[in-house]
Order: structure tokens, then sequence, then C-alpha cells
């Protein structure tokens, strides 16, 4: 299987300081550690295009465009803000960012590469008119957007981190051929305040919205219950021409900014089970891109290599012990004793086939979901 990495240094500079969630090292480590466990040898490895402003114009207005550009504080396009400081220069690396995303997606419609990856993108909050959640530019959505310009018919796009993919959902609402599908922690409790099973799609294109709203507390036995129970049947239901993925690995239990439990093995089955799906239901066709993931400098570089090897079909034994040589020393000096281990065993877990428990949450928010969204893809909600 053929896998395209577009990568070059530039995109490593998407960062908001030391001192932010968002801060640097993200990609670098996650390369590095990838490069130790002998992936990125197995990975074709291009550089991003030049930028193009008329693909950031066929989501984002004009006017925050320009104010992006202006690298001045503008709190009514929500720059300068404490969760997305001004950063000078901005708009020539996120608009990179976004060109990396769509030459992943090109590359895997024109069928140079079965799987297309910018590691650095996964930008899911940006909206049409500001940035937001840490995200400026919406890279997902460009690259969506090209697709469509290019005579893609149907495109699904699946999000595993643990926030609502609210910008990618709310600029294809009401757009049936795009189908939008997001695996959260509830709304209730965590940013962006959205995601509930009820949004299902604007007027005209009901059902291209699938949203799975999750407790906090949950783990890998009911993260994967709840994947299984709605993404294959929405996936298979829509046929889509290509799979988009977004793998923000906050989901874990050690990330600071969220509730879910998930072990880097329950993380690294969503990639493999992603990497069928696109298989069975996307005629092969798959784009990666990053996402959120905040616990630095062991689970994110951890889960994120381990992605690019699910790309690259690389096997990597959880077991293998943490390479030495791939983190710097600063990084050492201040982040205590490593992990034993490049990552953790795949857990098990019931699927939801083999019976229904109407007093588990986990259950409950599979029933929301598919209740309000099945019967719209002409699927019984009922029918396990």
């Amino acid at each position: 299987m053929v896998a395209r990495l577009i990568h070059s240094p530039d995109l490593e500079r998407y960062h908001f300081g030391p001192d932010h969630p968002m801060g640097p090292g993200r990609v670098q480590l996650t390369l590095a550690l990838a490069r130790e466990l002998g992936i990125l040898d197995q990975l074709q490895v291009a550089p991003e295009p030049a930028a193009n402003e008329d693909l950031l114009r066929a989501v984002h207005d004009e006017l925050y465009i320009a104010a992006v550009k202006a690298d001045r504080t503008s709190t009514i396009f929500g720059i300068g803000t404490p969760d997305n400081p001004l950063v000078v220069g901005m708009h020539d690396i996120a608009a990179g960012i976004s060109a990396a995303t769509t030459e992943a997606a090109r590359a895997v419609w024109s069928g140079e590469v079965a799987r297309g990856i910018n590691i650095a993108g996964g930008h899911h909050h940006a909206m049409p008119m500001g940035t937001s959640g840490f995200c400026v530019y919406n890279d997902i959505a460009v690259a969506i957007r090209w697709l469509q310009s290019a005579g893609a018919k149907k495109i699904a796009y699946v999000d595993v981190d643990a926030h609502h993919g609210d910008g990618v959902q709310a600029i294809f609402y009401d757009d049936p051929s795009v189908l939008t599908v997001s695996l959260h922690e509830s709304p209730a409790y965590l940013f962006p305040g959205t995601g509930y099973p009820t949004e299902t799609g604007g007027s005209g294109a009901e059902g291209s919205a699938v949203n799975v709203a999750l407790p906090p507390g949950v783990g890998d036995a009911g993260w994967l219950r709840a994947f299984e129970a709605v993404v294959p049947p929405v996936l298979e239901a829509f046929a889509p021409d290509i799979l988009i993925t977004q793998h923000g690995c906050d989901s874990h239990a050690a990330d600071p900014l969220t509730d879910l439990q998930l072990t880097l093995g329950g993380q690294v089955a969503s990639y493999r089970r992603l990497a069928e799906l696109a298989e069975r239901y996307a005629h092969g066709r798959w784009v990666i891109t990053g996402g959120g993931g905040y616990a630095m400098p062991w689970v994110l570089p951890q889960a994120w290599a381990q992605l690019l090897g699910v790309a690259a079909d690389v096997e990597v034994d959880p077991a293998t012990p943490l390479p030495s040589g791939w983190l710097p020393e600063d990084w050492r000096e201040r982040s205590g004793p490593p992990p034993a281990t490049v990552g953790d065993p795949a857990p098990e877990f019931t699927p939801i086939t083999e019976g229904l428990d109407p007093s588990s949450r986990v259950d409950q928010a599979i029933l929301a979901t598919r209740r309000a969204v099945f019967p719209e893809l002409g699927l019984d909600p009922d029918v396990f």
C-alpha cells in the first residue's frame, strides 16, 4: 500500500508558544520517533506546494483571511485571545498546512498513492469567519472543497478527536455530498459545546452529520463499542468516493484537556479499523490528518508515530521498548521518566451486537445517535 507523507520543516512552525497547549514539538517529535522505529523509511515524503489563497477563499471569508495576514490582534475574528494568541506570520504557516492537506488529497484522488498524510493538519475547529480552538484555517474543509472541484461526488469525513469536529460540520452542514462523522466527549462537558446526536444535517442534507457524544470517563472498551455500532454502517450506507480522517489523540487518559480514558492501544485500534473501512467502503482512498492531543512528550508522538505505521502498513509491536535516541535533551530534562514501551496492548471490547444494556451511558449514547440519524441513511437504528 503506497502512502505519502506531505511534510516540510515549515509545517512544524504551527504552534502558539511554549506555554500554550498547542506548543512546539508535536510534529517534530512524532517524526523523530517514527524515524527511530523505521516507519519513515516506508513512506514517500514530499513537500507541500506553495500556498494558494484561492483554496482558502473556497472556505474562508476574504475579510478573515485579511485579518490573519495583518498580524494584529482582532478579537472579532478570534485572533489574539488566550486560546488563539496572536502569532506573527501565522497566515503563511496555516496556509501551508492547508496546502499540505490538499496535496495529500490530490495525490490520493489522482491515484498516485492510496493514502495521503498531513500529520500537521487536522485543524477542524476553524470557521469561515474566525479562528477557534487553536485552529486558524480549516485545512480539512479546504481539501474537501478541492476534492469537490476535482470531481469527487461523495466525501466522508471521520473525526476521532475528543472534541467535536464543529468547523468541518458547520461548513458542510447543508451539503448532502459530504458526510461528517464525529466521536467525541459530550458537548455538555467539553468545548466546543456542539456535536449533539440531534445535529444530523441541514435542510436537504438530512443524515449528512453523525455525532456520537460520549460521557466523560469512557475508556477503550466503551469507545470502540460506540465506534463499531455507528461508523461502519454509516460509511457503508453513504458509499463515499474517498475517506478523510482526523486523528486528534486527546482522547487519551493522560491528556490534560479532556476526560476520556483511552489508552494507546485503543487509539491504534481505531487507526487500524479506519484503514480497513477505507479499503472496504472508500475504494482504498484514505487521507489522514493529525489534530488535537496535548500530552507531551510521550503520548502524542507515540500515538501519531503508530498512526504513520498503520498508514505505511508497518506493524509496530506495542511491546517494543521505547527507543532512547529520538527525544532531544531539553525535552528529557523536563519530562520525567519515559514509558517502557512504544504502546499498549490492543484492547478487548464487546460489540453491541452481543446485547444492549439500557442502563449503560455508552449504550444510551449509541442509541441516541442511531435513532437520530440512521433512518435518514436508510438504516434501522434498532437492528444490530
